[in-house]
């Protein structure tokens, strides 16, 4: 990826990023917008559903299958429209708190007999009456809750995107994991099938035993048995892929030799502290907790009275039981009190409720913190060891290619057998798959980090993009 393409893509991110923490807006939409800009051009195309004739659209760098993703996904579709259903169900809530007019119309056709006098007349009632609510904690408490219950939603809609982006990632490098072991199992066959034939040569001319062309045979069955393992664990990951993404994954884009993964900044106290306080999952439990203690609060409101105000503004010509009358205009101002007395221990039952929900609230809080902070001390623990592991994976490459490169010469000189140089063979390409596996462990490590500390930005994404380069490339 070019300075250039960098630069462009950092700042679409950033702006999604922005107007995420800032705005409460469909999020998905403006990272898709975002992704688009930096996307390949077959991501143009619209997502083929599921069981679609349509040519399959091809995705091959990880922006391909971030952008892909966001649009496909049921799950962040389901967060969006809980996002939606809070906020309507706020502007209900806060809607009771404001005027309610209504206006009322009565047309009638009347016959009167009174002392045996028939009266026939036509009647008719008009009123405008506004009712604005002056006391009532119920509505009150309900429009808190709503409000927190809105925030709970669009908390849960952000956690819901950050395990979409990082499950695409995961999956992504996982598939990329597969490839490079199956590459280097291919090579790892290559190897063993060049030392096979250097063992038959040397049987058929009497200068090697049968039981070293017997292991060598094994060897190659070994290798290959593995081999048609990894193509299948290959197909799993790449359809893994597609599932997440609804895209086909085409060569995907591989994690560079030299790239430079940054080591972990600061200790677990600080991602553990993080996490309490920018985590999405334990930032809607703590709303949800809020929420049920403000319904405490509502249930509690049935004890205490309402109070309205009433303008009323009507014009009629008849009266009680429709005696007619003449017109008359009359406009009404008062005052509404209602206070509640008995309600047969219905009101008492509905906060007892209400505070064992409030409790249940208070407990799956204290869930979701014991959960996360483990996640968070757990993925600390794993980047911190992989960072050692991958220095001490590099050596032990190094070693093995050195021993294989010695065996191989050693055993031209008679100074070792075909077995060690199998074994050698052996080890030189597991160390190598060793490094690939610790290498996107140590990635996705990372990044489960950031996400569980709730500090997984656009940048991160973005920087996690150019450590990879294009399969022509290695």
């Amino acid at each position: 990826m070019s300075r250039t393409n960098q630069q462009t893509a950092a700042n679409h991110f950033a702006f999604a990023a922005h107007r995420a923490l800032f705005k409460k807006v469909t999020l998905g939409a403006s990272l898709l917008v975002a992704l688009s800009g930096i996307a390949s051009p077959a991501m143009a195309a619209e997502l083929p559903s599921l069981g679609s004739s349509n040519a399959p659209v091809v995705g091959q760098t990880l922006q391909d299958f971030f952008s892909a993703a966001l649009d496909f996904s049921p799950r962040l579709r389901i967060a969006e429209e809980n996002l939606n259903i809070g906020s309507a169900r706020r502007s209900a809530a806060t809607g009771q708190l404001l005027p309610q007019v209504r206006a009322n119309a009565s047309l009638s056709d009347n016959t009167r007999n009174q002392a045996g006098q028939e009266t026939t007349f036509d009647g008719n009632r008009y009123s405008l009456q506004l009712t604005q609510v002056l006391f009532n904690w119920q509505a009150f408490a309900a429009r808190a809750q709503a409000v927190l219950r809105e925030d709970q939603a669009e908390q849960l809609y952000y956690s819901e995107l950050a395990i979409l982006l990082t499950d695409v990632a995961e999956k992504y490098f996982d598939a990329l994991q597969a490839r490079d072991a199956l590459d280097s199992i291919a090579s790892e066959y290559e190897a063993v099938s060049n030392q096979l034939e250097q063992i038959e040569s040397l049987y058929a001319r009497q200068l090697a035993q049968i039981t070293d062309l017997y292991q060598a045979q094994a060897s190659l069955a070994a290798v290959e048995a593995q081999q048609i393992q990894l193509e299948s664990r290959l197909d799993i990951q790449l359809e893994a892929l597609r599932s997440v993404s609804g895209i086909e994954p085409g060569e995907l884009f591989r994690l560079a030799e030299n790239a430079s993964v940054p080591p972990l900044e600061n200790n677990l106290h600080y991602w553990v502290d993080q996490a309490e306080k920018n985590n999405h999952s334990i930032r809607a439990q703590r709303l949800a907790f809020e929420a049920s203690k403000k319904m405490v609060s509502q249930r509690r409101g049935a004890y205490m009275p309402q109070v309205s105000l009433v303008l009323q503004r009507q014009d009629s010509n008849v009266g009680f039981d429709n005696i007619p009358l003449q017109r008359t205009d009359n406009t009404y101002i008062g005052v509404d009190v209602s206070v509640p007395i008995y309600a047969g221990g219905s009101n008492r039952a509905a906060v007892r409720e209400a505070n064992s929900q409030s409790l249940i609230a208070e407990n799956e809080l204290r869930g979701v913190e014991l959960e996360i902070g483990e996640t968070v001390r757990s993925a600390y623990l794993q980047v911190q060891a992989s960072e050692k592991i991958i220095a001490a994976a590099q050596k032990l490459v190094e070693s093995t290619e050195l021993s294989a490169t010695a065996m191989q010469r050693g055993f031209e000189l008679g100074a070792v057998t075909s077995v060690d140089v199998l074994n050698a063979i052996r080890d030189q390409f597991g160390a190598q798959r060793d490094l690939q596996q610790v290498r996107y462990e140590h990635v996705k490590f990372l990044l489960l980090l950031k996400r569980e500390a709730g500090l997984l930005t656009a940048d991160d994404l973005i920087e996690v993009s150019t450590w990879l380069e294009p399969s022509s490339g290695r």
